[in-house]
């Protein structure tokens, strides 16, 4: 199965810049397709709801603008990301906004429906869901779903515990559409990887926290910088659900990382964004365990251009075949 058009576009490099809850609004989305990258963003993020109309209409208009006055250069479309939990009661509304805008691509989180991948594909959009398992993976196929995002250990907010090559390949036996691959990719080389074991793209989350353009506390964005994998703690006190987050966030909030309570998944909330959901993201920072690789703050443009020349180098580097030393990609 060959992928989606909209996923043929001409791109910078084969990512999909994932949704960051709070992180990602339309300055974010707006450099990443610019830069070449498929942006996105939670619907969640535009409050009061009606703003996001506004969003739709902002990133449509001057991303089209971009390619007008840049045609040489790759202008990627752009993702909204759906919560489809029974807590989020703006799903209808915000899926009826994505219509209306004809939104290229839509991302479906914790929970997999018909109607709404019906609704998407009436006017042509696809949906990418994205799992933890390859069981999920398989439920969301039969209910629709066009492509999937394998969430898989060491990636940021709610993330599973399978190793990518586990998750890809258990994939792969049964699925040829589009999968895309999550999961501590903040590197071109690790985007290259990806593609290796499996992925037809990269998803990635983490590296784009730290950028001049991203949506989130200067503190956050220097704490992305200063942390490598093992500042990263895996809990499900804060949402119910087990994420990846900032242990230096945790401890700034007076908690302990290493000694935090487990919570009940009952008490998830992401339709109401009420105190304990702001809380999670808000005071306690996600994150996933790429952020090793992300060195400094820098532009959206920046950073796409470095993970490019980082994507080549890693291209051309010589790999052993048992034979002898191949280049990846070469047809000796």
């Amino acid at each position: 199965m060959s992928l989606p058009e909209i996923l043929r576009h001409p791109m910078a490099l084969p990512v999909v810049a994932s949704p960051l809850f709070i992180v990602s609004g339309p300055e974010l989305v707006i450099a990443q397709s610019t830069a070449g990258v498929i942006g996105s963003f939670p619907s969640l993020n535009a409050r009061p709801a009606a703003l996001l109309d506004d969003w739709l209409h902002r990133i449509t208009e001057e991303t089209l603008a971009f390619a007008v006055q840049n045609p040489d250069k790759p202008v990627a479309p752009f993702a909204v990301n759906q919560i489809v939990h029974k807590s989020n009661d703006r799903l209808d509304a915000d899926v009826q906004m994505c219509i209306d805008h004809q939104v290229p691509i839509v991302i479906t989180s914790l929970g997999a429906r018909p109607e709404i991948n019906d609704a998407i594909h009436s006017y042509g959009g696809i949906v990418l869901h994205d799992v933890i398992s390859d069981r999920f993976a398989r439920k969301a196929i039969e209910k629709g779903a066009d492509g999937l995002i394998a969430v898989a250990a060491g990636a940021g907010g709610h993330a599973g515990t399978t190793s990518p090559f586990a998750l890809l390949r258990e994939i792969r036996q049964w699925f040829d559409g589009p999968l895309l691959a999550s999961g501590s990719i903040a590197h071109g080389a690790s985007i290259l990887a990806a593609q290796v074991a499996g992925a037809d793209l990269a998803y990635v989350g983490s590296a784009f926290m730290s950028t001049h353009e991203a949506n989130n506390d200067e503190a956050y964005k220097q704490m992305i910088v200063d942390s490598a994998s093992g500042d990263i703690v895996y809990s499900n006190l804060f949402t119910g659900i087990h994420g990846n987050y900032l242990r230096g966030s945790i401890t700034a909030a007076g908690l302990d990382p290493d000694d935090l309570a487990v919570s009940d998944p009952s008490a998830m909330d992401f339709g109401s964004g009420g105190s304990e959901d702001a809380k999670a993201w808000r005071d306690i920072w996600g994150s996933g365990q790429g952020v090793g690789s992300v060195d400094r703050r820098q532009s959206v443009a920046e950073l796409v251009q470095q993970l490019r020349a980082q994507y080549d180098e890693a291209l051309a580097a010589p790999i052993f075949d048992g034979g002898g030393f191949v280049r990846v990609g070469s047809t000796a």
